[in-house]
């Protein structure tokens, strides 16, 4: 299982990359592998400010829709537009090019809230 040392991670499997102001928000691999196959990600929240630990989204897989959680406040920026035509980039590269949404962080304290991927790997069970 691929959990990188330099990333965030909160418990409902989302993963965070800092970089600023901006974060870039994904999936682990450890939910992509759950999931299964990934047919199709929805984000209606473009230009939003999105609160932590609210939904955001939902990636939907062969046998299961997922809600995607707002690890840390912020407004959606982007999308990951590669996604609408091929999802399963997610299921391929989770940490690179299967990013989910970019961030405006809003409130950088709440970084000190999420896991470091020790932590992550405790709760997986890694």
């Amino acid at each position: 299982m691929n959990i990188p040392d330099k990333l965030k991670y909160t418990n409902d499997h989302e993963w965070v990359k800092i970089d600023g102001e901006i974060a870039t928000v994904g999936i682990t691999d450890f939910a992509q592998s759950e999931l299964g196959d990934i047919v199709y990600v929805e984000i209606n929240t473009i230009g939003d400010i999105v609160e932590k630990d609210s939904v955001f989204g939902t990636v939907e897989a062969v046998k299961t829709v997922s809600d995607l959680f707002m690890p840390i406040t912020g407004e959606i920026l982007e999308v990951n537009s590669a996604l609408e035509e091929s999802p399963e980039i997610i299921n391929n590269e989770p940490y690179e090019s299967g990013w989910i949404i970019k961030i405006k962080i809003e409130d950088i304290d709440q970084i000190n809230q999420l896991l470091d991927s020790n932590a992550y790997k405790n709760i997986i069970g890694g």
